[in-house]
Order: C-alpha cells, then sequence, then structure tokens
C-alpha cells in the first residue's frame, strides 16, 4: 500500500480556492539524494525521473506502481522532457550536454557546445511546437562532485538556449541571467517563463519565432522560496517548485496559493490518463496527487493545434 501524507493547500487569493483534489498525497517512492526531472509518458503510463547525485534514472510504472532503475550511470541528468515524437530530451550535468533518447534506446547530442566551448552543465529543457528546443545552462554540475564532475567553466555567463531544429544551430536567446533553472512556456507559446534561482525571481518574455522580447520579472519569491522547475495548467497558471511545496501564479502575476510538502521541492510534471495528476520531485521522494487542474498540452498535441487557453 502506497504511503500518503494529508494534502495541504494554502488559499492565498479566492482564484486558488477552485483547486482542489485528493485529501491525500500520494509517496510513490523514497530513498534519493536530490529527485529532479520528472517527465510522463503518456504512450507507455510511466514516469521517469532523476536522481541527480547517485548519477540514475528511476522510472514509476503506474499501471502496477513499481520502481526501478531507468538509467544507470545517468551522466548524472537533471531536467527530462519529451519531443514532439515522445522521445526522451535530457540534460546531462556531467556530460555537460543535452541529449535525445532515440525510440531503439540510442543517444543522439543535442548540444554540447556554444561558440566551441564546452556547455556549462544544462539544467532543463522545453521543446517548441516548431521542433526546437530551449534550455538552461547554470554550472551546478561542475562547480562539485555532488552533481557532477568539478571542471573549467568554458563560458563566461550562464545563458538560456535555443537549438535550431534544421540546422542544430545552438545560439544564446538571453544572456543576462545569474543562474537560469526551470522554463516553460505558455499554452499557445507565446510566452516563456524562467526561473532564475540566485536572483529569486521568475521572468517572462515574449517569444517571436526564434527571439525573445527583453523579458521582465513576474514574480519575486520569499527568501526561503528559491524558484527551480516550472510547469503551466491549461488556464496559463505557472506552478513553480520553490522552498518546500509549489507555489501557484495567475497569469497576470498574483501569486494565489500554495501546496505544502515536508520536503525541499525541485520540479514537477502533470501526466496520467488526463493530464490531472500532480507528479513532484522533492529532495529524497517522489509525490503524486490527483488533481482538478489539468496541465497544459504541448500546441502539437492538441486537436485544434491552439494548446489550450491563452495566457492572459
Amino acid at each position: 500500500m502506497t504511503d500518503t501524507i494529508p494534502t495541504e493547500f494554502e488559499v492565498l487569493d479566492e482564484r486558488f480556492a477552485m483547486i482542489g483534489g485528493d485529501d491525500r498525497i500520494e509517496i510513490l517512492h523514497t530513498g534519493t539524494r536530490w529527485a529532479e526531472g520528472p517527465v510522463y509518458f503518456p504512450a507507455g503510463r510511466f514516469l521517469v525521473w532523476s536522481d541527480i547525485p547517485n548519477e540514475r534514472m528511476l522510472r514509476w510504472d503506474e499501471m502496477t506502481g513499481a520502481v526501478g532503475p531507468f538509467r544507470v550511470p545517468s551522466g548524472y541528468v537533471n531536467g527530462n522532457t519529451l519531443d514532439r515524437e515522445g522521445r526522451l530530451i535530457s540534460c546531462e550535468q556531467g556530460n555537460r550536454r543535452v541529449t535525445r533518447t532515440e525510440h531503439d534506446g540510442s543517444i543522439t547530442v543535442i548540444a554540447d557546445r556554444w561558440e566551441g566551448k564546452r556547455l556549462n552543465s544544462p539544467n532543463d529543457a522545453v521543446v517548441r511546437s516548431d521542433g526546437s528546443i530551449w534550455f538552461t545552462d547554470p554550472p551546478y554540475g561542475i562547480i562539485s562532485n555532488y552533481e557532477g564532475e568539478v571542471a573549467e567553466q568554458e563560458i563566461d555567463g550562464c545563458h538560456v538556449y535555443r537549438v535550431d531544429p534544421v540546422s542544430g544551430e545552438v545560439r544564446v536567446v538571453a544572456d543576462d541571467f545569474v543562474r537560469p533553472n526551470g522554463l516553460a512556456f505558455s499554452p499557445d507559446e507565446r510566452l516563456l517563463y524562467v526561473a532564475d534561482t540566485r536572483a529569486g525571481h521568475v521572468r517572462v518574455f515574449e517569444v517571436h519565432d526564434d527571439k525573445l522580447s527583453a523579458g521582465r520579472v513576474f514574480a519575486t519569491g520569499g527568501p526561503h522560496e528559491k524558484y527551480d522547475g516550472l510547469r503551466l495548467d491549461d488556464t496559463g497558471r505557472l506552478w513553480a517548485a520553490a522552498g518546500k511545496g509549489l507555489l501557484c501564479y495567475d497569469p497576470d502575476g498574483t501569486l494565489i496559493g500554495r501546496l505544502k510538502l515536508p520536503e525541499f521541492t525541485a520540479n514537477l510534471v502533470f501526466g496520467g490518463r488526463k493530464r490531472n495528476r500532480l507528479f513532484i520531485a522533492a529532495s529524497s521522494s517522489l509525490y503524486s496527487l490527483m488533481t482538478n487542474v489539468t496541465g497544459a498540452r504541448p500546441v502539437w498535441a492538441t486537436p485544434s493545434g491552439t494548446g489550450g487557453s491563452p495566457a492572459r
């Protein structure tokens, strides 16, 4: 039987009062050193996530509840996502690269250098409907041996990059971050949200094909709520892993509520058959909560091609 803890929502605005779900949060697995990068595979109904310091990736089966190894060693993988063909895109901190796992299990390198210099340690990635891959590149995997391998930082700065789907060109789209971390597109892909963990805020940019606007601060966290992973639901609300729980923001930037957890959270993903099951990677555990909120679908996965309701 799966262990559970009480669900604790903190309502800060009446717009959050409508959000609910199970009255208990499931603990699907515990025993990781630092859980990160959850990604849900709809075709197989399973979830893969990273245990960075243990240099492994784990797999949870939705139909049986079984947990087992997915990839060991993993190259200190951090963030993960899926591309338009359901292939796994991973940020390998230790190998300082972004990779794609093909359907036959082979691995293709998507990006490992910019202007001839090795990347710092890619952290998180998202895929746009045009097939481009966008990722963040802080130095967490090279500043110690805990989440990677100590190494020299060859690039002056920590940037956000875009990989062209046709040419494979790796290009900087934002270069004024301290520690860029989680990132996520709005349901209509007109906006890109990026967490800057060290700066203590989330910024939002307008997306113009392969370029970004100057951007602005969307949200600022408290002293014990450093932003990490980001996801959006189909109404355009932003969910951010920060401190011991998740923060939920209305599209206008108002913090409307929190989901509290007993551990520091790193990342989250909506999954399940209806995309209304919230999976949370937090310190030593993987948590799950069935909600009345539906995660935003990628534009290419929606019948209308709109990706859901536009962010307001």
